[in-house]
């Protein structure tokens, strides 16, 4: 069929842009070890966010893409303030308060939401493979979380911050998910940014007094987490997003725990142990099952022209 083509090369699209997001959020931990010893969680977040936004906000003057369509800001809105507000605030506080394998345990119970609740909200399937994919992948970055961990203490406090987050993340997500039908993942991803950085206003006077007495590596380090794991990763997140179902995107974020473990090996020289290693290989694993199976055909770009009625077209 003449579509083959054109389906293909969009999924082929939609995948290189899931993979771009997975690297740069796993780049992001590396980052936040240095920026985070110099500034508290509600100023990292701003500084972050505030950093993002500009670049978002440059690019899309430059494209002239306009405001997003109304029927788009209620999805802006909500994601904005849960998943790049709230959500960032509460994943930096949580972390300073739990180990590293109470954190991979409950944050990562987040893919998981976002398909439960995709079913449950957005009609989508839930296909054993999914699910068998999702269970592995769990597995695998508890078994990182664990391995990596350093022997510190967990409070109360830090495990209900981290599932706080994966609630955050999750419902972000699934708010998102509809507002990528009537916005481009460019309008998306700039105006929900906006949202978040407006949410963290109130941090500014912590920004402003830590980025004075922060070393220029911590400050560039922030800077980096607004550019890349921010401004473009949710950018090509948002893409990818709009070609197929939240619970198979968020399950494509267990591959981040794998890259983790590689990038703290090549930059940071902490070599893993062989735990570690059959971890990030279970991660891997199972988001090679969950991706794997029938694909349904490409969606169409948001705002593009209808297609012809036919079965199986229109969002995944």
């Amino acid at each position: 069929m003449m579509s083959t083509a054109p389906s293909r090369r969009a999924g082929l699209l939609a995948a290189g842009a899931a993979t771009v997001t997975v690297v740069l959020w796993a780049s992001a931990f590396v980052s936040i070890r240095s920026a985070g010893e110099a500034y508290s969680p509600g100023a990292l977040a701003l500084g972050r966010l505030l950093s993002g936004a500009l670049t978002l906000g440059v690019i899309w003057l430059l494209r002239r893409e306009g405001l997003p369509p109304r029927p788009a800001w209620r999805g802006i809105a909500i994601s904005g303030l849960l998943w790049f507000g709230f959500y960032m605030v509460v994943l930096n506080w949580g972390e300073q308060q739990v180990d590293a394998g109470t954190a991979a345990l409950v944050v990562n119970v987040g893919p998981i939401l976002i398909a439960l609740l995709g079913a449950r909200l957005l009609g989508d399937a839930l296909p054993p493979r999914l699910l068998m994919g999702m269970a592995v992948s769990f597995a695998g970055a508890v078994t990182v979380g664990l391995s990596m961990s350093g022997g510190g203490g967990s409070s109360l406090l830090g495990v209900v911050l981290c599932l706080l987050a994966a609630v955050a993340y999750a419902g972000g997500v699934v708010a998102q998910k509809p507002a990528l039908g009537h916005a481009s993942a460019l309008q998306v991803t700039t105006f929900g940014c906006l949202v978040g950085a407006v949410l963290c206003l109130p941090f500014l006077g912590q920004l402003v007094s830590e980025a004075a007495d922060a070393p220029v590596s911590a400050t560039l380090n922030m800077v980096y987490l607004g550019v890349f794991p921010t401004a473009l990763a949710f950018t090509t997140w948002a893409y990818a997003l709009a070609r197929t179902t939240a619970g198979r995107m968020g399950a494509t974020t267990y591959a981040v725990p794998a890259l983790v473990v590689l990038m703290s090996w090549l930059a940071l020289g902490e070599v893993p142990g062989l735990l570690t290693l059959a971890g990030g290989a279970l991660c891997l694993a199972g988001v090679a099952v969950s991706r794997s199976g029938k694909r349904a055909a490409a969606a169409p770009e948001p705002g593009g022209a209808p297609e012809p009625r036919r079965a199986d077209a229109g969002r995944r």
